[in-house]
């Protein structure tokens, strides 16, 4: 009886559905998920985004160990960690609309089921739209900063960049790659989204009871794998028209056609450039969804808290 009066707490069986939150709460949520999980995975994403430059940039690419070695070599371990200022200012906002948005869409698009896996997805396809718009502007000046070192960049740091952005392309500059960023994380957001709802209902039913944080984070990490190696191709052309304009002797992009810079970099590289960056891609979504997910749960539980007390 003093057990149903004041039930325990169980962590492992803790994470449930949170949707009756109020929108900023959903916010909150969804930007702490969000800075945690790019900060964590930032070095990752630097030997991504770097792997994928073209060019005669002074950090050469080969292998992920290469890579690894060529930016120890010419910035040590702080290179891994160029343009952080950028993302860290534009992960939180970005984050909070993206999930706010997805919650919206949601519960319009799925009518209160949970099973319905297709509103999930388009619920994720919309709310990139709106994710992407903030995000964008911050990632140009991110992944500018990871291209090159200390000496041979020619910003100082992020604000430079953002000043010498504007005042030499003008507010384009920052969305060059909007279009293709859309067009890559619609599919990508898709994929993601079902695949998390079919792993993270068939890890639940078979090992464990209800919806843990375990099974947060293992169905994100599937899903973010899967997800990042079908939609290589399209981030690698994303990472050309954000950060190889004339920076470090790379190609500069003066239309923005996603078509001239497939062609371009199957001229330069063949189609194995188009899959450029697949691994450490790879190692970078599945953690990244794996982390973002289970942080986003567990903020939810703690407002769901919050609010029945």
């Amino acid at each position: 009886m003093a057990n149903e009066a004041s039930p325990k707490y169980h962590p492992e069986i803790a994470v449930v559905e949170h949707d009756g939150l109020h929108f900023w709460q959903f916010m909150i949520a969804g930007s702490v998920a969000g800075m945690v999980e790019h900060m964590a995975m930032f070095p990752v994403d630097t030997l991504k985004t770097q792997m994928q430059a073209l060019g005669s940039c002074p950090i050469k690419y080969g292998s992920v160990r290469q890579s690894v070695q060529s930016i120890l070599k010419s910035d040590g371990p702080r290179g891994f960690y160029r343009g952080i200022g950028a993302m860290a200012l534009g992960a939180g906002p970005a984050h909070a609309v993206y999930y706010s948005a997805y919650e919206f869409f949601k519960k319009s698009f799925s009518g209160g089921n949970p099973d319905n896996h297709a509103a999930h997805a388009a619920s994720g396809a919309c709310a990139t739209v709106a994710n992407d718009a903030v995000l964008t502007p911050m990632d140009v000046v991110k992944q500018r900063l990871q291209l090159g070192s200390r000496s041979s960049s020619p910003y100082r740091g992020v604000w430079d960049c953002v000043i010498r952005v504007l005042r030499e392309e003008g507010v384009r500059g920052f969305y060059a790659s909007y279009r293709t960023t859309v067009l890559m994380n619609a599919p990508f957001t898709a994929v993601q989204f079902a695949t998390y709802e079919a792993a993270k209902s068939g890890v639940s039913s078979e090992r464990f009871r209800g919806e843990t944080l375990a099974v947060h984070a293992t169905a994100g990490a599937a899903a973010g794998a899967l997800a990042a190696a079908v939609t290589t191709p399209l981030d690698v052309v994303k990472t050309q028209l954000q950060k190889c304009q004339g920076v470090c002797g790379c190609d500069r992009f003066v239309s923005g056609s996603i078509r001239d810079v497939f062609r371009t970099i199957v001229k330069k590289d063949g189609y194995r450039g188009l899959v450029r960056g697949w691994m450490p891609r790879m190692l970078f979504h599945a953690p990244a969804a794996a982390v973002s997910w289970s942080t986003y749960e567990a903020a939810k539980a703690f407002f769901q808290e919050l609010n029945d007390r």
